[in-house]
């Protein structure tokens, strides 16, 4: 028994090893983080665009806490969970990845997680319109199309927000879920809606009856 044990310790160390030196690899030597520079070389070897939903999956597997920098710690919390310590192994592991973010339950933690990933201020909690537009194609579009690409237009011609908070961000993710769509007939102002819903469904309907 004890043989065994110290069989998975010593296996498990050297997992760790590998994971470490696949850090190292990206890693900026001086700070000891993976930073913008390094996560574009990552992306390159793994043949996805910085932009790809898939690594901000990847973000949220690791409990990443500044956008744009990945901490040892982090690294080895993330590939730890998908036990991969290799380019290779990554590369094929992104599709499984998806594919559990995509579970309902992980989605709504990962939506959420998306908006939190992008405060990068100290006490931000709101983030600019152009920002959540580019997010929201990232992160939603994908399973909403209509519903994204409306939100999109309505973010950019209107004058009344420049910032969109969790709140909003949350309520925008629920409408998605729950609103009969483009009907809008299960919509109800009275309910506790964010009033930047409650707007985007006048404009919605003018829209429609101009149509």
């Amino acid at each position: 028994m004890k043989k065994m044990r110290r069989s998975a310790i010593k296996a498990a160390n050297k997992e760790l090893e590998r994971i470490d030196a696949f850090f190292n690899t990206y890693a900026n030597m001086s700070s000891g983080l993976i930073d913008p520079e390094g996560i574009e070389r990552l992306c390159s070897d793994v043949e996805v665009d910085h932009t790809d939903v898939r690594i901000l999956m990847l973000a949220w597997k690791m409990k990443a806490e500044k956008q744009g920098y990945f901490t040892l710690e982090e690294w080895r919390t993330g590939f730890k969970a998908i036990r991969v310590s290799n380019k290779y192994a990554l590369k094929k592991a992104l599709p499984e990845l998806e594919k559990e973010v995509r579970r309902p339950t992980n989605f709504v933690d990962f939506y959420s997680y998306s908006f939190r990933y992008c405060l990068t201020e100290e006490k931000q909690k709101s983030i600019d319109i152009d920002s959540i537009c580019e997010l929201l194609n990232i992160v939603l579009r994908s399973q909403y199309q209509a519903q994204v690409d409306l939100f999109v237009q309505y973010l950019k011609t209107q004058n009344d927000y420049k910032v969109i908070n969790m709140d909003q961000w949350m309520g925008f993710y629920r409408f998605c879920e729950e609103i009969s769509f483009p009907d809008l007939s299960n919509y109800d102002p009275e309910l506790a809606w964010p009033l930047i819903l409650d707007n985007f469904v006048e404009w919605l309907r003018e829209k429609q009856t101009q149509s």
